[in-house]
């Protein structure tokens, strides 16, 4: 069956928009790739000709995997360091207000915000270990290391995914 070409084009553009505030989102530490599967589950319903549930499984697909990796990071970076569930809980909310912070505070468009990702997460890390749990400095400190390497590692593998399922997407509205 064929579509109209323009169809094909609104879709494509709709991917390459939801794409790119993915992407944004992994920055800030919210879900990117659960926003491009809901737009693509909603193009699906729109024109299940163009984009197929095959295409909104596979970034269901991506989406637990990139997911699983977030949660395996950091819980790794937190814990290999003897930081405590708490202090990595700190660390997620940290995370989320330091790209926020970073964003406004360094002021080089994208660095801002990972930086101040992967900063926030240690601080957030190291406040609720000093404070909550009441470790001591040099544990708390360690602790909030480990949270911030796992950030990082998190931050990119979510990158590499996303970035992933924007292509996937995008392709998907032309196969």
């Amino acid at each position: 069956m064929s579509w109209p070409v323009w169809e094909v084009w609104v879709i494509a553009s709709i991917a390459l928009l939801s794409g790119a505030t993915g992407l944004m989102f992994v920055f800030l530490a919210l879900p990117g790739i659960w926003l491009m599967v809901l737009v693509a589950g909603l193009c699906s319903l729109w024109q299940p000709e163009i984009i197929s549930w095959h295409a909104v499984l596979t970034l269901i697909i991506l989406g637990i995997i990139s997911e699983a990796a977030d949660i395996l990071a950091s819980a790794i970076g937190v814990k290999k360091l003897g930081g405590s569930k708490r202090g990595a809980l700190g660390s997620v909310i940290g995370t989320m207000i330091g790209a926020i912070a970073g964003t406004f505070f360094i002021p080089i468009p994208i660095v801002g915000t990972i930086l101040g990702g992967i900063l926030g997460a240690g601080a957030g890390a190291l406040m609720v270990e000093r404070g909550i749990v009441k470790q001591t400095w040099g544990d708390s400190i360690k602790s909030g290391g480990g949270a911030a390497a796992g950030r990082a590692v998190s931050i990119f593998v979510k990158l590499g995914l996303t970035i992933i399922a924007a292509l996937f997407f995008l392709i998907a509205a032309f196969v």
